[in-house]
């Protein structure tokens, strides 16, 4: 394996049009060179090199064919409408069609997918099973063309995104290609979660989440897709209630291929508006996320851990300090020391924050951020049973 570094500084050195004919990617996702396979992923050698190369059995993303889009959707009566036209009037030329996939709902979403659909450019799959993978699937079956764009019931895709997702996925030469999401809201609760999520403090600070710069990734939200390379990882695993989007961008990985993160791909994003969804939101975020790692033997990195460490430590400190308390012992009191330290670390991250939450949406961020790691690091630590 000894010219597997002189192979990659040969492509560096070489410049992007002499080494794009030299170097390709094989069938099986990984770098060949001279006859060579490279000991390095395809992931590894954009890192390296600077770009990404076509990969050899997917099919070239021709910019000026139709594309679909498909979105699964439920409960979704406040965005649909708004959501479908973000699609429609996105300003694509070749064309679009979208296929929502509409689960049983206990508002008027199935009336309003059916409106929708009197436009010839929107077909309705019915998605009986309700869940997220289930309606994806069934949506990517009604679909014919080779570029498929995932899209969220709760998102807006600002102008311009198809073409520009679309021509970076030809260009890089990825399976998939995506950005990050943008949360805004109006409404006081949902403005601090808005707020909360577009910080490390809420959600980790992932690069779909809080920006970062173009590249390879791990994840991205939501994404354009190769037909081929969808189809061979026989789209979303519909074990997976939640965290489907990794895990499916996890298994293209694997396989070799790239995850491509544009931050100038960025969609609106409406979060929840209660305490309540919220919780259960996150609380099953976090169940799933470690069902991937089980499943696909992940390593389980910092900012995973943070959460459930956090609960299992304000646990054992009150805990410990009503034992304390009950048998008088004054050592245990410093339990208390935990929780303290805790309440006080979110009081100065929300107080932080405050200036772009504004007010009175700053005064739920405490509330906000609590619920959100307590619920995550919960439902973590539980797992899927």
């Amino acid at each position: 394996m000894s010219n597997v570094p002189a192979a990659v500084l040969h492509a560096r050195r070489s410049g992007h049009a002499r080494a794009r004919g030299s170097v390709r990617v094989a069938a099986h996702g990984r770098p060949f060179y001279g006859g060579h396979i490279l000991n390095v992923s395809h992931g590894t050698f954009v890192a390296l090199v600077g770009y990404a190369l076509p990969v050899t059995g997917l099919k070239p993303v021709d910019v000026n064919a139709p594309v679909s889009v498909v979105m699964t959707v439920r409960n979704e009566q406040a965005h649909l409408a708004q959501a479908v036209a973000s699609v429609l009037d996105n300003g694509f030329d070749p064309g679009v069609t979208v296929v929502i996939a509409v689960g049983p709902s206990d508002d008027d979403t199935e009336r309003i997918a059916a409106d929708l659909a009197r436009d010839p450019r929107v077909v309705v799959v019915d998605n009986p099973h309700g869940g997220t993978p289930q309606g994806l699937n069934a949506a990517l079956k009604l679909t014919t063309t080779d570029v498929i764009v995932r899209m969220d019931g709760h998102g807006e895709l600002p102008h311009g995104y198809i073409a520009r997702a679309v021509a970076a996925l030809a260009q890089t030469g990825a399976a998939n290609v995506g950005g990050r999401m943008v949360p805004d809201a109006d409404q006081p609760f949902a403005r601090a979660v808005a707020v909360a999520m577009k910080s490390k403090w809420g959600l980790g600070g992932g690069g779909h989440r809080v920006g970062g710069k173009a590249g390879p990734a791990d994840s991205v939200f939501l994404g354009t897709f190769r037909r081929d390379a969808i189809e061979e990882m026989d789209g979303f695993d519909e074990h997976f209630a939640r965290a489907q989007d990794w895990e499916l961008n996890f298994r293209l990985r694997q396989a070799g291929y790239t995850v491509w993160f544009d931050p100038e791909l960025a969609v609106a994003y409406r979060p929840r508006g209660d305490a309540r969804h919220l919780a259960r939101q996150f609380y099953r975020t976090g169940q799933w996320r470690r069902e991937v790692m089980r499943v696909h033997g992940v390593k389980v990195s910092v900012k995973y851990l943070a959460p459930p460490v956090a609960v299992l430590a304000l646990v054992v400190g009150t805990l410990l300090a009503l034992a304390g308390f009950a048998l008088n012992v004054p050592l245990l009191w410093w339990g208390l020391a935990v929780p303290g330290a805790y309440l006080a670390g979110v009081l100065a991250v929300s107080a932080r924050l405050a200036r772009r939450a504004g007010w009175p949406a700053a005064w739920w961020l405490p509330g906000v951020l609590m619920v959100m790691h307590m619920a995550w690091g919960t439902g973590f630590l539980r797992g899927v049973r």
